[in-house]
């Protein structure tokens, strides 16, 4: 293995320097505990003053106390109940910080927990709490928790995509896997996982994958692990990666401190409806089928429809400056209709404001040669000439897609979903792409927050696929939650 690494260090490949022995690594650097320490400090902080402002909102200039302890000493309590229960709800942990919804849903649930534990304590104790009290510090605090956790959040990404605050990476199984696995940790930076070294089945006369050396074979990982310093290691799909396979190199790995992520061929299939399913010694996997009804649909779509009707009405005067400004601007009509394919591949109308001139259909052949979307059944063009001026700005701020809202009210699409396709598109689905259809379209979508027209058709697929699959109620939030950003930096908007 060492004269492989110097073959690739020969070749201009980087590789760090090599650790002592493998049983002496720890994955815990520096910068996490630094991280750790940041939002913890920075939790502390900000449940203090939820709890004092609660104290002001309810109290006033005239301070209460129960059983002669005062209200603003038991704010000054409630700083370290409160953060207790984050701990136990796992909200420091490493693993669940920075990437996914996972930390957001850990910050509501411990806020639940401790409406909880505050609701027996009072029973238990017969402590009567000022009701308004409560019902201030807790909402509070919890939108200012799940506001701290997105800034530091946004700050790790930018010292991540400067090459800071990173983990490294070990990548284990066939070449094609290890390749792929190495292509999404090139798209996705602020994962913050660097590749450093691959362990092939049969490494061959291979000197480097990825821009990666080769450090040996599935019987090396222990010692590649020391070779370049690595604190994770990734384990893909590849012939040779069976179930005892996987599970020696975890025994291994016991005590080192490194941690092990599996990426299974069945993930972009399962996903998080993935369970275990015991039996007598024989363990199954069992997958769920996807939500696409039930209770928390129907939650879904009340909710979307009362957002969607109160944010018209408050939008219609707005709405009503816009289409003078269309009108103005050039000829045609001011609202475009367009036939789109929702739910069940049910056919309906689709509104938005005319950002085209009115011949723009007629116009599509002639420049379908300089479609930037080749690859898919999608037309894209940056310049788009057929684009009118107020249609460039209504398009650089998405306001052309406002009155998708009276869509949403008609129960046509929802207001988190995927990309409304057209008729021509949906003819040449497969049966895969096909599952788009299995629930409503939206006005936002994980497109909407990942590039827009920048992304390909494929990562658009992808991006459809994985959200009918795993959709949620947080993840909608978080959808909605990362829409108003992407619209505020206009990328892929056009």
């Amino acid at each position: 293995m060492t004269a492989t690494v110097e073959s690739a260090r020969r070749r201009g490949i980087s590789v760090a320097q090599p650790g002592a022995d493998a049983r002496k690594l720890v994955s815990t650097k520096a910068w996490e505990y630094r991280q750790r320490a940041a939002l913890f400090a920075g939790d502390l902080l900000l449940i203090l003053v939820s709890a004092l402002i609660a104290n002001e909102i309810r109290f006033g200039a005239n301070p209460n106390s129960i059983h002669g302890v005062d209200y603003t000493v038991l704010s000054l309590l409630l700083v370290p109940v409160w953060l207790t229960v984050l701990v136990c709800a796992r909200a420091y942990e490493m693993r669940f910080l920075g990437v996914g919804e996972d930390e957001y849903k850990r910050i509501v649930s411990a806020s639940w927990w401790l409406m909880a534990v505050i609701a027996v304590v009072a029973y238990s104790f017969k402590v009567e709490f000022a009701r308004g009290y409560v019902a201030s510090a807790l909402p509070i605090g919890t939108v200012m928790l799940l506001a701290g956790r997105y800034a530091q959040r946004k700050w790790l990404h930018r010292q991540r995509r400067r090459g800071r605050c990173q983990h490294v990476v070990v990548a284990v199984g066939g070449l094609a896997a290890v390749e792929s696995f190495a292509k999404s940790l090139r798209a996705k930076p602020y994962l913050g996982l660097r590749l450093a070294g691959v362990c092939l089945p049969m490494p061959g006369d291979t000197d480097a994958v990825a821009g990666a050396p080769v450090l040996g074979s599935l019987t090396h990982v222990v010692s590649a692990i020391a070779e370049c310093g690595a604190d994770t290691v990734g384990v893909t799909a590849g012939p040779g990666m069976s179930a005892d396979v996987l599970r020696a190199l975890s025994w291994e790995l016991e005590g080192t401190g490194v941690d092990l992520v599996v990426a299974p061929a069945l993930l972009d299939v399962a996903g998080l409806r993935t369970g275990a399913r015991p039996a007598i010694d024989l363990p199954f996997v069992h997958i769920e089928e996807p939500e696409l009804s039930g209770p928390r649909q129907m939650l879904k779509a009340s909710v979307e429809w009362l957002i969607a009707a109160v944010a018209l009405l408050l939008a219609a005067p707005f709405i009503a400056f816009i289409l003078l400004a269309i009108r103005l601007d050039s000829s045609g009509p001011v609202i475009f209709r367009q036939t789109r394919v929702g739910r069940g591949g049910n056919e309906f109308k689709v509104f938005k404001l005319r950002t085209m001139y009115a011949d723009a259909e007629s116009r599509l052949e002639s420049l379908r040669h300089q479609n930037e979307n080749a690859d898919g059944l999608l037309f894209k063009m940056r310049d788009d000439p057929r684009v009118t001026r107020v249609g460039r700005y209504l398009r650089r701020w998405s306001l052309d897609e406002v009155p998708q809202l009276w869509n949403v009210v008609r129960g046509d699409m929802a207001l988190v979903g995927p990309r409304p396709p057209l008729p021509s598109e949906v003819s040449q689905y497969d049966r895969e792409i096909a599952r788009r259809l299995l629930v409503r379209p939206g006005i936002t979508g994980l497109w909407q927050v990942s590039g827009r027209s920048d992304l390909s058709w494929e990562e658009s697929v992808r991006l459809d696929l994985y959200y009918v699959e795993r959709w949620s109620l947080a993840l909608d939030a978080l959808i909605i939650w990362k829409t108003l950003f992407a619209v505020a930096e206009r990328k892929g908007a056009y």
